[in-house]
């Protein structure tokens, strides 16, 4: 199961770790840790459904399973100024996770762009060159190629 970190909360305590992969473009963070879940109450005591019996049962969030991983990304727009280009490495972000989800510890991850790729180098904003430099890079910081 791959989920999608969604509060700043867990981006900063991700943020404040040291990298567990980098590369010319990219920085992997990791924690192995359930995201936290600001606003929600902790689950409550449910009866059970089309019974007779008093007995109460405690259902578990699928958020909460602990062999889940959790996606977040952090493309600047100082970074990538084109939404084609941000949308094409978050697309490449999230496929390379997948295709290495099997070998990843489970917890909290966050992919961030940490330099710009060159503008000159790359005139269009979704080329297949910068998509094939790209791969390859995030194939690199998660392990090799995929399984």
């Amino acid at each position: 199961m791959l989920g999608r970190l969604v509060h700043s909360a867990d981006f900063e305590r991700l943020r404040a770790t040291r990298p567990w992969s980098r590369s010319a473009h990219f920085a992997v963070h990791h924690l192995g840790v359930c995201p936290k879940r600001a606003g929600k109450p902790a689950p409550e005591l449910l009866p059970c459904e089309l019974s007779t019996s008093p007995a109460q049962q405690v259902l578990q969030p699928v958020d909460e399973l602990p062999d889940a991983h959790w996606l977040g990304t952090v493309l600047p727009k100082r970074l990538a100024r084109r939404a084609v280009t941000r949308n094409l490495l978050r697309r490449l972000i999230r496929a390379a996770v997948q295709g290495h989800l099997q070998d990843l510890p489970p917890g909290l991850w966050v992919v961030r762009l940490r330099a710009p790729f060159a503008r000159e180098a790359f005139p269009s904003a979704g080329s297949d060159a910068l998509r094939q430099l790209a791969r390859a890079e995030l194939d690199r910081l998660f392990g090799g190629s995929p399984a």
